[in-house]
């Protein structure tokens, strides 16, 4: 049979490393994936990849590592204007005494667009392409998505008391819908059910949630079991663990997103392992807040898909996916007292395939395979706290620092190219954020008076 000529794509990229996050997690030596229309193709060896491909550009990368793009799966990236505005807190004083004060006195949609480019800026930088944003004013988020080129979850704001968005948990599911119609089909735009917590969120909310759910077709993520506090309070006023009042209500399952967990006891675990629910793990904030620790290693055993996310970046502070992915993995063994637990590329799976399939989009993105979205990032493992590589995943994991990220193409649309920002202009973000420093810097001095 004749052979089948080379496909012409648009672009053929030649790494020392590739990082695929495909079944078995292999790291490939010397090996080339190919973009065309926004979609992968590969990958190869080097020296094979010119038989399958003609590529009007080629770009050599012999430092680096591809992988796919990092997934933040739990953000509030407008609250990237608080970064630094109460620290040292624990939850709940941080949130009622500061952050939601704060947020009355100057959250609009002027306010969350500003904090969502800085975020953006800063999540590109560091090689994150997809989000799940739970704040308020999602439209703004939306615009703001659609200008810069990432992908995100937006997940709407449900809560039983009045917010910048919405009067009530009606009204939130009334505009959540609009919402819907004008971004769906979008190829980087999802929704989500954004209820806050099951102690902000009524059993007639649940329900409606419930409905909503079945109607709409959207996935739900939720803050449950945050603190120890939570899980008390819980039992004081309704008899049951919340994540059990959750399983009763009927919201567990495959399409919800349950963030933070840092309280799971056996009926917790056989009742995430029965429904298929999915955990987004927080390290940093949950640390910061002194809320606890997530039990990644037991989730991971019982079968449970555990994604990463940042939290926001008033909690964290920052939002650096590779720092995220670090502390998960050193966090993972301290606190099972097992330095086998989560390997470099299992928390490495969590940002990448597994926070995919958290979010529902796991036969898309999340992996450098055939047919993918082209959502790629090149890492530069030539810097001294790299080197040497010994292992590539180790080198990632453990040492690298998100600097080092040099490339970022989203759906094939370069992002990020020699650490230069494409779609962002950095000094009018810059120049944003200095302005809304300065506006909450006067109204906290007012409110010393």
């Amino acid at each position: 049979m004749p052979s089948t000529a080379p496909r012409e794509v648009d672009l053929l990229i030649e790494a020392r490393w590739v990082l695929p996050m495909s079944e078995g997690l292999p790291t490939l030596e010397n090996h080339a994936v190919a973009m065309h229309e926004g979609r992968l193709l590969g990958p190869w060896p080097n020296a094979e990849a010119h038989r399958h491909v003609r590529p009007r550009r080629v770009l050599r990368l012999e430092r680096h590592a591809l992988l796919p793009g990092l997934i933040n799966a739990h953000n509030h990236a407008g609250m990237s204007l608080m970064r630094g505005f109460a620290d040292d807190l624990p939850l709940m004083t941080w949130l009622h005494e500061h952050i939601w004060p704060a947020e009355a006195a100057h959250v609009n949609p002027d306010f969350v667009a500003a904090g969502t480019r800085l975020a953006c800026a800063e999540m590109l930088r560091g090689g994150t392409t997809t989000f799940a944003d739970m704040y308020l004013a999602p439209e703004a988020v939306a615009e703001v998505v659609t200008h810069v080129g990432m992908r995100v979850q937006l997940c709407t704001p449900l809560i039983d008391f009045p917010t910048p968005w919405a009067a009530d948990f009606v009204t939130g599911l009334a505009k959540t819908e609009s919402l819907l119609e004008r971004y769906r089909g979008h190829p980087r735009i999802s929704l989500a059910l954004g209820p806050h917590a099951p102690y902000t969120v009524s059993d007639d909310s649940l329900g409606r949630l419930r409905d909503a759910r079945q109607r709409l077709a959207l996935p739900i993520q939720m803050h449950v079991h945050e603190t120890a506090d939570e899980v008390e309070q819980g039992l004081a006023k309704d008899g049951k663990r919340p994540l059990t009042r959750l399983f009763d209500a009927g919201l567990l399952g495959p399409d919800f997103q349950a963030v933070h967990m840092t309280q799971v006891d056996d009926e917790d675990l056989a009742i995430l392992r029965e429904t298929d629910t999915r955990v987004v793990h927080c390290p940093q904030s949950n640390l910061k807040l002194a809320s606890g620790f997530c039990p990644v290693a037991r989730l991971l055993e019982a079968g449970i898909t555990v994604a990463l996310g940042t939290d926001g970046a008033a909690s964290n502070n920052d939002l650096d996916m590779f720092d995220e992915i670090k502390c998960a993995a050193l966090l993972a063994k301290g606190a099972s007292g097992n330095a086998a637990a989560l390997p470099a590329m299992a928390a490495l799976a969590m940002a990448t395939r597994e926070g995919a399939k958290a979010l529902g989009m796991g036969a898309r993105i999340g992996q450098l395979r055939q047919g993918f979205e082209a959502d790629v990032i090149a890492v530069d493992l030539e810097r001294l706290n790299t080197l040497p590589v010994h292992h590539p995943a180790s080198a990632v994991v453990y040492a690298m620092q998100s600097q080092q990220v040099s490339h970022v193409w989203i759906g094939g649309q370069p992002q990020l190219v020699d650490g230069e920002f494409q779609t962002l202009d950095i000094e009018a973000v810059i120049a944003a954020t200095q302005r809304y420093q300065d506006a909450m810097a006067t109204t906290r001095k007012q409110g010393k008076q």
